[in-house]
Parts: C-alpha cells; structure tokens; sequence
C-alpha cells in the first residue's frame, strides 16, 4: 500500500514540471515563442532597406533621362546612350546650357511626330554653336514615343540640336535618323501639344532638365 501511495506522489510531483515545460513550446512549429520572436525579421529595418534600395535605383536610372517642363505639362525621356552616346550626350549638354529654355515645338504633325530644339531661330533652320554629330543608327524602330534627331535635307552627318518625339509609328525612318531616346512620362502631354507647321500658337519647352 505504501508502495503504491510513494508511486502516485511521484506521478504528482512530476507532472507540473511537464506541464510548466510544455507550455512554451509552440505545436506547430516546434520551437519557443521565444525563439520565434528572434527569429522574426525587424519590420522597420525591411521598409528602410527597401527605401533605400527604391532611391538608389532611382538615382541611377535617373542620370539618363531628360525632362522636358513644357507649356502642356512634363515629359519625361529615357536618354539611350548605349544606342547613341553622343547624341545622348549633346541633348544633356544643351540642357545644362538653357539652350532649350522657351523654345517652340515648331513643327507638329498629327499622327507623326513633333518637333523642337531650335534655340537659335525657334523656326527650324537653326542650331547649336556645336559641331554637327555623326550619325549613330541602330536597329531601334521608329514607333510611337521614340525620340529621334532631326538632321539636314539628305546628309546623315548633319543632326545638332533638334529632335522629334513620335506620335505613332513610322517605318519609314527606321535605319535613316538617329534614335536618342524614347518618352517613359507624358506622352498624353505630347498628345497635347498644338499641332501646325508651323503651329498658329506653338507649345513650348519652358526649361530643360538633364538627368532628374
């Protein structure tokens, strides 16, 4: 009898302890709240690193770009300098030197394309006090929101400061004008611009922004 009385106070004395160990452990997954809780990443540090990331891509994608803030509102262009370094290079430069600020989208055509970069005359017949470029054509098709340069007559060699941005696409230009960019913002401001040749009250580039 005494055995069996020894037995049960033993039952009894060991069964907190298993219980007080059991009720830490979490069934489904086999470990500790604890242990979960160290292993839980910290929120806030994820959202800073994300942050963080989001900003330097930004700044990276942005040194390629060139913002137009016209009278109809931003557009945004993605420069291509691997297709055309030195064209790419020639819109940043002219940027930077206001040479784009207040000029007209002189020639606009419905359904093709609109033109501009004229700082010297604003009618067309001008440019820059910079060398003409040397022609960097590419396989790139003209198609709608390409940004191309403009040149003289027949000569290849002849592109300087104008450019045009494509209202639809144009096969026919394909492999004959130099593709330097293509619009990634604003192409319903482009579609917004008064249309003529010359337009009767022309939009225009109020300031020219290279890489933001």
């Amino acid at each position: 009898m005494r055995v069996v009385q020894l037995v049960v106070f033993l039952c009894a004395l060991a069964f907190p302890l298993s219980a007080s160990a059991q009720q830490n452990v979490d069934p489904w997954r086999g470990t500790t709240p604890e242990a979960k809780a160290k292993q839980k990443p910290d929120a806030k540090a994820e959202r800073k690193s994300a942050q963080t990331k989001i900003k330097a891509k930004t700044k990276t994608g942005g040194s390629d770009t060139l913002t137009l803030e016209t009278t109809k509102g931003n557009i945004v262009i993605r420069l291509r300098t691997d297709l055309a370094p030195n064209h790419a290079k020639r819109l940043q430069q002219l940027a930077s030197e206001g040479f784009y600020n207040n000029v007209p989208f002189h020639r606009v055509i419905d359904g093709f394309m609109a033109q501009t970069g004229d700082g010297q005359h604003g009618n067309g017949s001008g440019g820059s006090s910079h060398p003409d470029l040397r022609a960097e054509f590419s396989s790139v098709p003209f198609r709608r929101g390409i940004v191309g340069m403009a040149r003289k007559g027949g000569n290849n060699h002849s592109a300087n400061s104008q450019f045009f941005i494509m209202f639809a696409e144009q096969s026919s230009l394909n492999g004959q004008y130099t593709v330097v960019g293509e619009v990634i913002s604003g192409m319903d401001v482009v579609d917004k611009i008064n249309k003529g040749e010359p337009p009767r009250n022309p939009d225009r580039i109020l300031r020219a922004v290279a890489g933001q």
